[in-house]
């Protein structure tokens, strides 16, 4: 297991034992997801965090805010930015949840 999804599968497991972030999760869980993407892409193209917010033209801060997983505020033009900033595509889906 790479060393950044057991460290993410650490921090979402002692996240869990918190019966009001176990409740929310859910709901969250998609900002959390977002969150450590943006993390790997730039993690797998050598980029830190400010030289991500140069690229797009903000501060390292506002990339950290992207990351740390409980940002709810995305935007299709801000996830647009990081695709133009990464030089990716962004791709949009929608999928069957089980149940």
């Amino acid at each position: 297991m790479k060393q950044g999804m057991r460290y993410f599968d650490e921090w979402l497991r002692r996240k869990l034992r918190d019966p009001k972030f176990r409740r929310g999760y859910p709901e969250a869980r998609l900002a959390v997801r977002l969150g450590y993407r943006i993390h790997q892409l730039r993690k797998r193209l050598g980029l830190t965090q400010a030289q991500l917010a140069a690229r797009m033209g903000t501060k390292q801060q506002a990339i950290a805010r992207l990351e740390r997983g409980d940002y709810e505020g995305f935007t299709l033009k801000t996830l647009e930015r990081i695709a133009e900033a990464t030089k990716t595509e962004l791709v949009i889906d929608f999928r069957r949840t089980g149940t």
